[in-house]
């Protein structure tokens, strides 16, 4: 019996892994293998070296990513609470709001913000200025935050909304004050909702590329333009370097993610 029960899981997770191997693990191997080789083939650790002369870019993603991230949780963490609070018909109706701009593709949203801060565009048409935003680094975080902010209140939200109510109220009870309560109670209690957005936020802002080309304007680039231009440019090799730094910042910011999350939690309740 046990055994027929090993090889029904191995069976129904053959397809996973397959998957897994064929469209995760291979092509990391080969980025790997781009990353430690020259153009020859041979072995090589010059594409890492070379990696110094991208100092810069990978500062400035580095510093417009954790803003964007810094204004996504000013602003997710109140609207997060706000809807945990609210009454089921509003919470559902709110939740619809924040999740709707998601149904449409990311391109799409892009050239729409393109639209709204353009120098003819929708916003110096309404205020009767004549304001530069597309090209700055103003304009790219804002898309930024316009793009990822569901990520960051989705994951407080649910947090928050698994409290249970009684310690709000027993925290009230002992003497804490509204901001007390929040401070002192909701917010130790939603870490793990906070570093997930956090992460869900910082990793799409950093190695964004289509944001930063549009709304940037190719005033300067980021560290994803700089990946896309190298393999546009049939460079390879120093393409793939960029990407390998690329893929350990972030399986460094998942694995601290996967440290302060709890495993148990679910997913988000509507």
């Amino acid at each position: 019996m046990k055994k027929n029960k090993l090889s029904l899981r191995s069976v129904s997770a053959a397809p996973h892994i397959v998957w897994a191997v064929l469209f995760i693990i291979f092509p990391l191997l080969i980025v790997a293998y781009y990353a430690f080789t020259d153009a020859d083939g041979a072995f090589s650790f010059e594409n890492i070296a070379g990696l110094s002369d991208y100092g810069d870019i990978f500062l400035l993603s580095i510093e417009l990513a954790l803003i964007a991230t810094l204004v996504c949780f000013l602003i997710g963490y109140p609207l997060a609470y706000i809807m945990a609070r609210m009454k089921p018909e509003r919470r559902k109706f709110f939740l619809m709001l924040l999740m709707l701009p998601m149904w449409t593709n990311l391109l799409i949203r892009t050239y729409s913000i393109m639209a709204i801060l353009d120098d003819g565009g929708f916003l110096n048409t309404l205020l009767g200025t004549h304001m530069h935003i597309v090209g700055t680094k103003g304009a790219v975080i804002f898309g930024m935050v316009y793009d990822f902010l569901p990520y960051m209140v989705l994951p407080i939200y649910t947090c928050i909304s698994k409290i249970d109510p009684h310690m709000w109220e027993a925290a009230s009870d002992l003497g804490c004050t509204p901001a007390q309560v929040i401070t002192k109670v909701i917010l130790p209690l939603s870490t793990s909702g906070i570093v997930s957005g956090i992460t869900m936020v910082f990793v799409p802002s950093i190695s964004t590329f289509y944001i930063s080309q549009k709304l940037g304007g190719g005033t300067f680039e980021l560290i994803g333009d700089t990946i896309e231009r190298q393999f546009v440019s049939s460079a390879l090799n120093t393409g793939a370097a960029l990407s390998l730094v690329m893929m350990i910042l972030i399986l460094i910011s998942l694995t601290i993610m996967n440290r302060f999350t709890d495993s148990s939690e679910g997913g988000i309740i509507v």
